[in-house]
């Protein structure tokens, strides 16, 4: 049996997370394992596991989730459910930083929703892991009551969060006696769960499952075949979907629940561990996506969403009649308006967005332009500008304390809002240059800097964002560039890695890059057949990039990944990276 340690880790809003961390018996390999629990369990459960795994070499590290364990939530209500999968990203970053892994050496074993959580940060932070085991995965949690999902969504929104207990019993879960009698007595098991976790929990993995090619880690699934707490469907297509060169999928017939603690558990452990082993000694070789604008399944969306409907479609006319209110009483709201005039993904747009103050002709009208702002992309947005101001007020700071001077660079700034209130919450020195394409933009940007009185520190030019040649003659380079919003609006790869190279030359080596991205969109056909682009007031359809594929683009052009931010729709990601020494 091998004796754990106990220790702590700070995540990312400075919560203090437990976790047991079991060091190798023998050898000293940069190679490590990380263990997800279940719902309403905790690290300690994964005593058998890691004994009967029987990988001496391998340290492993298994946490205790916010609200488990002993990891207490604080005080109020529990965080949405991306706020679980971030701090999914902040441990591995602790165990790679802390116990000198490299995160290409770290295998991830998931029980439940510890699986979900394990599956969705594959799909949204991109990671460079060496592969993942996914038993049990929650995709879709049974609710036993006739319309529970929607009942306790209308609760919350009435009464706010709240808990409900689970209706599990241990003899649910397993056959086995002694893990049944043990999970009775256990006084760390947390029985209630939060219905904004759970309802979470569906939306995260309904997305996950649905966008599961974007996910190319090794993945092995493991599915108990009698399961009563989940669904086995969503599994399966989760598994043929799953976009990895190497994936395996083994159903274990009569098993419960509890995949890794089930009375015959040594089948499904064998099989992990043999995977694991497998992962561990061949040679990782990545998907290149640098090419995907032309081959992957998101170029085949975005062709899809280029042809026109047919003439007698029912979603043709549904969106024509979307169309058309939007041109006659959707003009009482101001946000409408002005993106039937500007674009609805011009500067002037987002610059609108982001105030997020509903204005409009006659009270309708204000009322259309919150509905129009409240949409689920426009929240998005705004999470996204402070997701960006987190992460340049974060980047400033490390300048700071290397001693540099702090100079900022946006080559596609729109008015440059964000950039500009980031400074107003940080007591940094800076010089700023905002660019921008638009010539509206940059008037309209430079009166927002004499309004905010940094005429000193700041100045607005105009420029092409595509532009290699002029991005990276400019001097003295800057310690801090930001392209935001931008790339995704553009379906290319070429010009993207034109630009990013352009960046790269203009920023100092040891300098920083913050880059936004849109890896998933629950409205993109809705975008695509009525809204207009600012370019030629043509149709706005956008190909997606997933995180994976940004990410290398950004890797290709001499910068590594440091750390990213999302929204809890997994729609806008913003990432923090490191330019390289030349």
């Amino acid at each position: 049996m091998r004796t754990p340690e106990e220790r702590y880790f700070q995540v990312s809003d400075g919560a203090t997370l437990f976790y047991r961390y079991w060091p190798a018996l023998k050898g000293s390999a940069p190679q490590a394992i990380i263990l997800l629990h279940r719902g309403h369990e905790h690290s300690g459960r994964f005593q058998d596991a890691v004994d009967e795994l029987n990988l001496p070499d391998f340290p492993m590290f298994a946490w205790d989730a916010r609200g488990h364990g002993r990891s207490p939530l604080p005080k109020g209500s529990s965080p949405d459910f991306g706020v679980f999968v971030k701090d999914v990203d902040t441990f591995a970053a602790h165990v790679s930083k802390t116990y000198g892994m490299p995160i290409e050496n770290i295998a991830m074993i998931g029980q439940s929703i510890g699986s979900v959580l394990a599956a969705a940060w594959a799909h949204d932070y991109a990671p460079k892991i060496l592969c993942m085991v996914l038993a049990a995965p929650a995709f879709k949690v049974k609710l036993y009551v006739p319309f529970a999902r929607t009942g306790l969504g209308l609760l919350r929104k009435i009464i706010g969060d709240f808990h409900v207990k689970s209706y599990v019993k241990a003899t649910a879960l397993t056959h086995d006696p002694e893990r049944i009698a043990s999970f009775n007595s256990d006084p760390l098991i947390t029985r209630p769960i939060s219905v904004r976790v759970l309802l979470g929990l569906y939306g995260t993995s309904e997305r996950v499952v649905a966008d599961a090619p974007a996910i190319h880690v090794p993945t092995q699934v493991l599915m108990s075949g009698s399961d009563w707490v989940v669904h086995l469907k969503p599994q399966h297509q989760f598994f043929e979907r799953l976009g990895s060169a190497i994936k395996e999928k083994h159903v274990f017939d009569g098993f419960y629940h509890d995949t890794l603690g089930e009375k015959d558990r040594h089948l499904p452990i064998g099989k992990a561990r043999e995977f694991i082993l497998k992962m561990f000694a061949r040679t990782p070789a990545a998907t290149c996506l640098l090419d995907a604008d032309r081959a992957a399944y998101t170029k085949a969306e975005f062709d899809r969403l280029s042809r026109p409907l047919p003439i007698a479609s029912i979603k043709r006319m549904s969106f024509a009649l979307t169309r058309l209110g939007m041109k006659t009483g959707g003009r009482l709201s101001d946000g409408i308006r002005l993106g039937l005039e500007t674009g609805f993904d011009s500067g002037s747009t987002l610059d609108y967005v982001y105030r997020g103050r509903a204005s409009g002709v006659t009270p309708i009208g204000k009322l259309i332009d919150w509905l129009y702002l409240n949409s689920v992309g426009w929240r998005g947005i705004r999470l996204r500008k402070e997701n960006l101001e987190r992460l340049l007020i974060k980047s400033i700071e490390m300048i700071e304390r290397a001693g540099s001077a702090v100079r900022i660079l946006d080559i596609a700034a729109g008015h440059g809002r964000y950039v500009l209130e980031a400074l107003e919450h940080s007591p940094a020195k800076a010089e700023v240059l905002l660019r921008d394409y638009s010539r509206d933009n940059v008037e309209r940007g430079s009166a927002l800097i004499r309004q905010k009185n940094m005429d000193r520190i700041a100045r607005f030019e105009k420029g092409d964002a595509f532009d290699r040649k002029s991005i990276e003659a400019i001097r003295p380079r800057a310690t801090l560039g930001v392209v935001s919003g931008l790339y995704e609006l553009f379906p290319e790869n070429a010009p993207v890695r034109e630009s990013l190279a352009g960046l790269a030359g203009a920023i100092e080596p040891g300098g920083y890059l913050v880059y936004t991205g849109q890896p998933f969109h629950p409205q993109l056909e809705m975008i695509a057949r009525t809204l207009s682009s600012h370019r030629e007031h043509r149709p706005w359809i956008m190909r997606r990039r997933t995180q994976a594929e940004m990410d290398q683009l950004v890797e290709a052009a001499g910068f590594r990944k440091l750390d990213q931010e999302i929204d809890d729709g997994g729609i806008f990601s913003v990432s923090l990276a490191q330019r390289l020494d030349a």
